[in-house]
């Protein structure tokens, strides 16, 4: 039996809904789908989802994957989507999440469990998803949920063994939710620490984008491994700030994303930060990409938080430099190096 201590939420078989359309959220369709004899998902781009029913693709993302489509209900209709659904991953970028919920009634999700997989700020209230959902729906924190990795969709895609860590308050849900992602090639584990994880989820998008700069600028992988083991130090000084509760952030949910995410190939903020170390101006970085680099957000609402805790993030404050400020990636980049021990 699922979610056994929300009954009056959820009964057996939940109906979960995906809310999103890009490479994430196709990955964790995916994934639902192994265990899950439905899932609604919501896509904003009408001919992606004209695309999904004929051919049984996304035609934008992780195109490999082919889903099973008596499995899947697909809409563009948001509000029949979510009110059709006991459980709601949201998958969307932080950015769009405001005003794409502008229009749902205040008191129409209270009753909804929420599992986050945005991995990034809400910019207009610079809040973590969690805190989002929780002000402006009044969804108690217990019957909201994160999704962290190390987990790279296009792996997920590929089937390559990958692990993901459900936290929530309610261990019931998050055991509850990792089963329904657990299959072959994806392996879970749950945890408590739901402002934790959400905090290391932001840092890490932030710090990825310092290593693409990095990298792109000609420092080599010497170099690389000083800057992560500062970046895991510093996240852990702001996630103790804003949360003081006992933590182990050498774990696979706060180091092992933020490894993976300084390192990998299919690294999106990695990638935007390579690519301003290569002397690309942001504005021409972010069109040259065709997905969303969450640290590009994230570090400016980081920076408006930490002026409450003043803690000492000499990394996202170089980032915030080089992004918002537009001070030269060498200068200020050089300046970070001689910081760093």
């Amino acid at each position: 039996m699922l979610f056994t201590k929300h009954e009056s939420v959820l009964k057996n078989n939940p109906s979960v809904a995906v809310i999103g359309g890009g490479s994430w959220a196709s990955a964790i369709v995916k994934m639902l789908t192994n265990n899950l004899d439905r899932v609604n998902w919501w896509m904003r781009n009408e001919k992606s989802v004209d695309h999904l029913k004929k051919y049984h693709h996304n035609p934008k993302y992780l195109q490999s994957v082919e889903y099973n489509m008596d499995k899947i209900h697909v809409s563009t209709d948001l509000k029949e989507i979510i009110d059709s659904s006991q459980v709601l991953v949201m998958a969307t970028p932080s950015a769009f999440i405001a005003n794409m919920f502008d229009d749902y009634p205040r008191d129409g999700m209270d009753k909804k469990i929420i599992i986050s997989a945005i991995k990034g700020i809400v910019p207009e209230f610079n809040a973590i998803p969690a805190r989002y959902f929780h002000k402006t729906f009044r969804i108690p924190y217990e019957q909201i949920g994160m999704i962290s990795g190390p987990c790279h969709a296009e792996e997920v895609a590929l089937e390559r063994l990958s692990y993901i860590t459900v936290a929530c308050p309610d261990q019931d849900i998050a055991a509850n939710f990792a089963k329904m992602l657990d299959c072959r090639y994806i392996k879970t584990s749950i945890s408590d620490d739901l402002f934790g994880t959400e905090l290391s989820a932001v840092l890490k998008n932030v710090y990825a984008i310092a290593s693409g700069i990095y990298s792109g600028l000609g420092y080599g992988d010497n170099f690389q491994a000083v800057l992560v083991s500062n970046a895991i130090q510093e996240a852990e000084r702001f996630i103790d700030a804003v949360n003081p509760i006992h933590r182990d952030v050498l774990t696979s949910a706060y180091l092992g994303d933020l490894l993976v995410t300084a390192y990998s190939k299919f690294s999106r903020n990695r990638t935007f930060g390579f690519m301003i170390g290569k002397g690309y101006s942001v504005n021409t970085a972010q069109l040259e990409m065709d997905m969303i680099a969450e640290g590009y957000y994230a570090v400016k609402s980081i920076m408006a938080i930490n002026e409450k805790f003043e803690v000492d993030l000499p990394i996202c404050q170089a980032v915030y430099h080089v992004i918002y400020e537009k001070i030269s990636p060498v200068i200020e980049m050089n300046i970070l190096a001689d910081k760093l021990s």
